[in-house]
Order: C-alpha cells, then sequence, then structure tokens
C-alpha cells in the first residue's frame, strides 16, 4: 500500500492546458487522476481545451457591468465576485478550486510561461474577492486559498542542464518564480517543487514508464511534502512598502532567493 493509500481521502483539481489529447501533457494528467483515485482520492479536472476555455478577460466575465461604463476590472470583478454574479464558467471553476484541498496545473511550458489559454483561466478564475482582497488576510500568508497545496507538473523541450545556474535559460525555480510566488503564493496556495519532464520532443516511448515511476512518488506525497518556504509578508520581514528588511536578508543570497526562509 502507498503512503498516498494510507492518508485520509482529499480533493485535487487537476488542470490541463494542451490542444492534443494524446500529448504527453494529456498523458500525464489522466495517469494523476488515476494514481490519485486508486489511492482513495476525489478528483476533478479541467480540460481547458476540451472546455473550449475563454481565455480573454472582457467585460462578458461581469454580465451585470454597464455598457457605458469604463471596465475598471478590480472594482467589476470585486462586485462581481461579492455579488454572485461573475460568469457561470468563472464560478464553475471556482467552485472547483473551493472544493479541492489541492490544484495540479499540468503544461507545457511556452515562451518561458503557461500557455495562453491556461493563463486566462488564471486571469478570470482568480478574482479580486475570490482569491485576494477584501476580508482577507495579506497576501503572501496563509490567508486567502490556504492550506490548499499546489503542483506545477510542467515539460519542457529543452534539455535539464539549460536551466541551471549556468544553464542558458536560468534556474527552473528562478523560471517558475511568478507562479510559485507570483500565484501560488500570493493567493496563499502552499507551492510544491515543481515536477519536470524535459527533452519531451526528442524523448523516446520508453521514457513514459520510468517518468510515471517518478511523478507516481510525487504524487504520494502530494499532502506531505514540505512547501517551497516562502516567507509570509505579515510575518515581519518586510517594510510598509513590501520590501525585505535588509537584516533579514540570507548572508549571499540575491535576487528571488531573498524570499525564502532559511531551512532548518
Amino acid at each position: 500500500m502507498t503512503e498516498s493509500a494510507q492518508q485520509p481521502q482529499k480533493n485535487v483539481l487537476i488542470v490541463t492546458a494542451h490542444p492534443e489529447p494524446r500529448s504527453l501533457n494529456a498523458a500525464l494528467a489522466d495517469f494523476a487522476a488515476e494514481h490519485l483515485r486508486a489511492a482513495g482520492h476525489e478528483v476533478r479536472t479541467s480540460d481547458l481545451y476540451a472546455m473550449k476555455w475563454k481565455a480573454t478577460l472582457d467585460a462578458d466575465d461581469y454580465p451585470d457591468h454597464p455598457a457605458d461604463q469604463r471596465l475598471h476590472v478590480l472594482d467589476a470583478a470585486g462586485r462581481a465576485t461579492a455579488e454572485g454574479r461573475l460568469s457561470p464558467d468563472i464560478t464553475a471553476e471556482q467552485e472547483k478550486l473551493l472544493w479541492s484541498d489541492a490544484v495540479i496545473l499540468q503544461f507545457p511550458m511556452w515562451w518561458f510561461s503557461v500557455p495562453g489559454i491556461l493563463k486566462g483561466w488564471i486571469d478570470r478564475v482568480f478574482t479580486y474577492g475570490f482569491a485576494h482582497g477584501p476580508g482577507m488576510p495579506p497576501p503572501y500568508s496563509n490567508g486567502g486559498l490556504a492550506p490548499r497545496r499546489a503542483l506545477a507538473s510542467v515539460t519542457f523541450g529543452a534539455h535539464e542542464p539549460s536551466f541551471s545556474d549556468r544553464g542558458v535559460h536560468g534556474r527552473l525555480k528562478d523560471v517558475l518564480f511568478p507562479l510559485h510566488h507570483g500565484l501560488f503564493w500570493f493567493t496563499a496556495l502552499a507551492p510544491l517543487e515543481p515536477f519536470a519532464m524535459y527533452d519531451v520532443n526528442e524523448a523516446p516511448d520508453d521514457r513514459f514508464e520510468p517518468a510515471k515511476l517518478e511523478y507516481a512518488d510525487r504524487l504520494d506525497h502530494l499532502f506531505t511534502d514540505e512547501p517551497i518556504p516562502f516567507r509570509t509578508l505579515d510575518g515581519g520581514d518586510y517594510d510598509h512598502d513590501m520590501r525585505l528588511l535588509p537584516d533579514v536578508q540570507t548572508a549571499a543570497t540575491s535576487g528571488p532567493d531573498i524570499h525564502l526562509r532559511p531551512r532548518g
């Protein structure tokens, strides 16, 4: 029996973004769903391409917004969220997030970011008043969508060494910082270390079996692995301008690493 099977039943939302249903990303999403269900967890999926997800945020997201008024997105989203008058497709995805104990984003890395359809899901679903905003604790803390967890499962065409400290693409942790810190941690989703597959454009079919074993281990520890230890905004490490205080910065750290709490 796996460690995952011994854990209490949890709810997991898998959001996948790839236009080809026979792709590696689709196979990884299907495998994750099957593995988690076999361990006793409940799983829901949002296959954004299959859903024909509307990627662009616009006034149609807020059906009661007066047509003769300028669209101030934050205000309009906040009012529509508070009044329960968001577009039904947004409301359905928010309900899935609230239902979940963990969310997995499955996607290929395109131009150092998520595919546009997934960015549109983020833009439209994480509304002001739902994932952040009035009546909630400050961002980058334990409020918002806590105590849910978040895992990015990402495929790359590039070689793994190219996403290293001397790699031409930069460190993977820096490339994913906007997702891990700017989305997950901003809304208090506890960000886990990513699951990554490299060289996927040239990968032979027999690479999927060992990858499944590695991914299964990550899924078995979805609710027990330690999250990335980002600092909390309200923990005394930042000033009123949200700047890290000089005396708490760990020696010899720079860039995004300064926002990590020392381990141990």
